[in-house]
């Protein structure tokens, strides 16, 4: 299964793995699973970092570079996927949440995620 996970999952898996679910932990450590991030969660942590937020303290080009040396693949944004952000009920108003339910519906991917407020969405939402 190819899991796009949401910028908290993508955190607390390269940092803080006891913030993981059993269910999220089984999923990324399933060797099945082919794992991505995309190029809005790494944004999200740089202006959230910037603003001083204490959950996004990481260092991104060090993220960055753990992810791809870890077998992370990233998905870069892309017209069509800021397309399909208009299409999508007005659920949840998190802009980067938004791009990333849009991304993991055009690549056919499962968002996987541990925000209520995502997993309204359906289909292609594994909230964890």
């Amino acid at each position: 299964m190819k899991l796009l996970l949401d910028t908290h999952i993508l955190l607390w898996s390269a940092g803080q793995p006891d913030k993981l679910s059993d269910e999220a932990r089984s999923l990324l450590l399933d060797t099945s699973n082919l794992l991505f991030f995309s190029a809005a969660s790494i944004w999200e942590i740089v202006i959230k970092r910037a603003l001083g937020r204490d959950d996004f303290k990481v260092d991104p080009q060090r993220l960055l570079k753990q992810l791809v040396i870890n077998g992370y693949e990233e998905i870069a944004v892309s017209s069509d996927h800021a397309l399909v952000v208009e299409a999508l009920p007005a659920l949840h108003k998190d802009p980067f949440d938004r791009i990333l339910i849009a991304q993991a519906r055009v690549e056919g991917m499962q968002l996987l995620t541990s925000d209520c407020q995502v997993s309204l969405y359906g289909d292609g939402i594994i909230s964890v």
